[in-house]
């Protein structure tokens, strides 16, 4: 029964990865990510069903378009694959519950986010929006009927320090932080609270650090490129969940 259930878990995470991968493409266009259906970005062409099987589609058409056969990004089926990995982890630390539910839903905003923000350098203030919305909901939903109303004094100090501090940093950097990143950081602090936001703020500024150091030794990316502040934001996140 438990090898079934966490089996569900993960397929689920790759439905939603693929899901996730038309977010990440459409959003930033201001398209539609219900209408049109997926299609080759190529060609136009409508995917067939077994064209839209997470992971295995791409394996099994060797990541080419089966019509025009233009080469389809190998970051689709990664993006499905770590979706899946992630949600099963998250699942396996907290169980099956609401409090699961919610931090699932985070997650999934922010693989959104982590992706547009290291294509385009923005952090789309919807997404943003609709975290803080979710964030409200879960203090409503799980919180308070847990920990009392007191419980919102931490959240709300979270969301002035997280938004001050980032503010703070913008200007003292001269725009080394971005609005995005300001906003984000604030939301957050409503999920967490003051305490674990702070140690969120830690582990994004060690794994930035680190990780540009690697992308800069292995030459991904040079000197002179910016580097994205908003993967590490949501890597710490993810981590304090």
């Amino acid at each position: 029964m438990e090898i079934a259930l966490y089996s569900l878990v993960f397929i689920y995470g790759l439905l939603a990865g693929s899901f996730l991968n038309v977010c990440i493409y459409r959003i930033p266009k201001e398209m539609s990510i219900v209408f049109p259906g997926s299609h080759c970005t190529n060609c136009g062409t409508k995917l067939k069903a077994y064209e839209l099987v997470p992971l295995f589609s791409y394996l099994f058409l060797g990541g080419k378009c089966r019509t025009c056969g233009a080469k389809i990004s190998a970051r689709y089926p990664m993006v499905e694959l770590m979706t899946a990995l992630l949600i099963t982890l998250q699942f396996h630390y907290l169980g099956l519950n609401l409090t699961f539910l919610f931090f699932a839903l985070m997650t999934l905003i922010l693989i959104v986010m982590t992706m547009i923000d290291y294509d385009l350098q923005i952090i789309p203030d919807g997404l943003t929006l609709i975290l803080g919305i979710l964030g409200l909901v879960y203090l409503a939903a799980v919180i308070v009927p847990t920990e009392g109303f007191s419980a919102l004094v931490p959240r709300g100090i979270g969301f002035l320090l997280g938004g001050g501090l980032f503010l703070l940093i913008a200007v003292v950097s001269n725009g080394g932080m971005g609005g995005g990143d300001i906003k984000l950081m604030a939301v957050l602090g409503l999920w967490f609270g003051w305490k674990h936001l702070l140690l969120l703020m830690m582990l994004s500024f060690i794994s930035g650090a680190l990780i540009s150091v690697a992308l800069l030794a292995f030459k991904i990316k040079g000197r002179k490129e910016a580097i994205p502040f908003g993967p590490f934001i949501a890597l710490a996140a993810y981590l304090t969940s």
